[in-house]
């Protein structure tokens, strides 16, 4: 799952259109609509600056986009872990994610083998010698995949698996990338497109590399990073979506699993700037805070776009799904 989340890129999902969301005789409506159709099709076709300006040219007008970039924030000052406590915050429920479920789940793989391994012994007569060679192609194997693909082999078959095996894992990887695409679009980054599994990354983008997460409109991020000079409110912004995923899994299941490589993102990126422990302790408190106090604030919008995004609906779609669901309450 990703972050900023996965800059790599991902294609947009195939748009789906359900005609509940466009209300009878409501031009407004059908002119955001109109528009949003517009952004998926510059973002299936890369055009990316073209998608922002249609964007921002809705942005906080009557019948447009009252969402973008409109979340209400918390000051940015040292918060002690004492404040967060008090806002039921315990920092280290979220910052320390361990992926408990595919861990049984690549346990119980590991017993399945070797019990195949010793039925297969008794049931063909193996021989010791046959299953030493056995072994070292299985070893072939692995090692391959660890050099040429970075285990994306492994980490293929063990996400589809659990998605197959375990609906905490397949719900949890939705409601991830819900977290990074709602806080994304509330503090103004327009997402470009998300995958909710390898098997759905491999598919889109034909590379094992490439894994699950959400992936977002950031040439105005990257152009920041080549000058080296990374404005606050913008690293403020890739803070509080790194952050998004735990945060999001935190508030729902009172503690994070997936999401490492967030957090390693996002702390490589401090060290980058330069930032002391101290400083950079208070950089993520401030942005666990944030994000958490938005996420809250919009549970009614990050449960309909999860759902949006369950069903594979476009960029638009879920955009729509978001201003719905916020449209009779305050940012």
């Amino acid at each position: 799952m990703g972050l900023l989340v996965d800059c790599s890129g991902l294609l947009v999902c195939a748009r789906v259109r359900v005609p509940v969301f466009r209300p009878v005789g409501s031009s407004q409506n059908i002119s955001r609509l109109q528009v949003l159709e517009h952004v998926d099709e510059h973002l299936e076709k890369g055009n990316e600056r073209l998608a922002l300006s249609l964007v921002k040219d809705l942005q906080g007008k009557p019948g447009g986009l009252r969402g973008f970039g409109a979340a209400r924030q918390v000051p940015q000052r040292l918060y002690s872990l004492d404040e967060l406590k008090l806002n039921g915050i315990v920092t280290q429920s979220i910052l320390s994610p361990t992926d408990a479920t595919l861990g049984s789940i690549e346990r119980s793989l590991q017993l399945v083998a070797v019990s195949g391994g010793l039925s297969a012994w008794g049931a063909f007569g193996f021989t010791q010698q046959q299953i030493l060679f056995l072994s070292l192609g299985f070893l072939f194997i692995w090692s391959v995949d660890a050099v040429s693909f970075n285990g994306g082999i492994g980490s293929l078959v063990l996400d589809t698996v659990g998605h197959i095996l375990s609906p905490k894992y397949h719900n949890r990887v939705i409601q991830h990338e819900a977290g990074h695409f709602l806080i994304a679009y509330l503090l103004g980054i327009l997402p470009k497109g998300y995958s909710l599994s390898s098997l759905e990354a491999l598919r889109k983008e034909g590379s094992l590399n490439v894994q699950a997460g959400t992936a977002f409109v950031d040439f105005e991020f990257l152009e920041e990073v080549n000058t080296g000079k990374v404005s606050a409110k913008m690293l403020n912004r890739f803070s509080c979506i790194a952050l998004a995923g735990v945060a999001t899994e935190y508030i729902l299941f009172g503690y994070s699993e997936g999401g490492l490589a967030d957090i390693d993102q996002l702390d490589r990126l401090l060290k980058s700037l330069g930032f002391t422990q101290k400083k950079a302790d208070s950089q993520v408190r401030w942005a666990v805070l944030n994000t958490i106090l938005i996420l809250r604030r919009h549970e009614k919008a990050r449960s309909e776009l999860a759902k949006a995004m369950s069903m594979g609906s476009s960029v638009g779609f879920c955009i729509q799904a978001i201003e719905k669901a916020i449209y009779d309450a305050d940012i």
